[in-house]
């Protein structure tokens, strides 16, 4: 082979190495796809409707209350601000509305819809509470939940908290579960067993090496909360494998149109 072709070769290699990294970047709706009519964020609707555009994934974060009830809500406090919900009681949270009038969801009601919902994955994350025992209550309550439901293998873990993280490795250690927090490589991530990272933008950004470094060890890379039209075009290029978004429907056509 003369080192014209060869040329040729390796350019049409790394073509197609590109091609095959953006058509393998998959969606996944933060809080579920809320930025639409009759829905809100990490609402039973905001799971219907991210099923509905078949999405890879619908993202919902996971509380423990004062009495051991598991509620779906992205901040530590409701009510206007004035209910802290690992210091709550359910019975004071059951009646709270969503602003699209649903009730405080429930983890036991979101999985017994999101069985229902056939082509999305649940992407559960666990917050960080103040105790590590109440973390580590949370983490097992959670995974029992899953295996009531039969959807181990529908479900996938993220958490910013690294003991939940390591706990959620060791309680179920064939689940895919990944670190939020940025502040480990994909080597100590390898090291501790996750699947792989779940890094904001910013970070990704800042240690682009990463990218490779978690491919060559084979960890899977999912990139949040990325809106904007340029950052997407961005990510989907440097091989993310995921990307999470408020704006579900407008990643999936860029990646329809990459493809």
């Amino acid at each position: 082979m003369n080192l014209k072709n060869i040329a040729l070769t390796v350019s049409f290699l790394i073509l197609l190495s590109t091609v095959n990294a953006q058509s393998h970047t998959k969606v996944i709706a933060h809080r579920g796809y809320w930025k639409t009519k009759g829905s809100a964020q990490n609402s039973i609707a905001s799971l219907v409707k991210a099923n509905e555009i078949n999405v890879y994934g619908s993202e919902f974060d996971v509380w423990l209350t004062s009495d051991g009830k598991l509620v779906i809500n992205h901040d530590p406090v409701v009510g206007l601000d004035t209910l802290v919900i690992e210091d709550t009681p359910y019975s004071e949270l059951k009646d709270l509305k969503l602003v699209n009038g649903e009730k405080l969801p429930t983890l036991a009601n979101y999985l017994k819809k999101g069985k229902e919902c056939k082509n999305i994955k649940l992407i559960i994350e666990l917050k960080p509470h103040s105790t590590k025992e109440k973390e580590d209550n949370l983490t097992q309550k959670v995974i029992e939940m899953v295996q009531k439901f039969n959807l181990e293998n529908k479900v996938e873990y993220i958490s910013f908290s690294l003991n939940i993280v390591k706990e959620l490795i060791r309680l179920a250690p064939t689940a895919k579960v990944f670190y939020l927090n940025g502040d480990l490589s994909p080597r100590e991530l390898k090291e501790i067993g996750c699947a792989g990272l779940d890094y904001n933008s910013s970070v990704m950004k800042k240690n682009e090496q990463w990218f490779d470094e978690a491919k060559a060890i084979g960890l899977l890379i999912n990139v949040w909360t990325v809106n904007k039209e340029d950052e997407m075009h961005y990510f989907i290029d440097k091989g993310a494998d995921f990307i999470t978004t408020n704006e579900p429907e407008t990643l999936k056509r860029i990646i329809s149109e990459q493809k």
